[in-house]
């Protein structure tokens, strides 16, 4: 295991994105794939960031940071 986060992003967008479709087009791929990202950046909330998405985080530490 090189580095835990990405080893499990790997495995999460393989089980969830990659094995559950069949491409029929690289145009497809594309919007699975975006439709995927979407989903894990702004709507899926995260246990490793105290069940915030990566998107709800990301403005609470830019606000901390210019609060400070």
């Amino acid at each position: 295991m090189q580095n835990g986060f990405v080893e499990s992003f790997n495995g999460s967008f393989r089980d969830e994105c990659l094995n559950e479709t069949l491409f029929s087009s690289l145009a497809q791929a594309r919007a699975e794939v975006k439709a995927w990202k979407n989903d894990y950046n702004a709507e899926r909330p995260h246990s490793s960031l105290g069940n915030l998405t990566p998107n709800e985080y990301a403005a609470k530490s830019a606000l901390k940071l210019m609060a400070a």
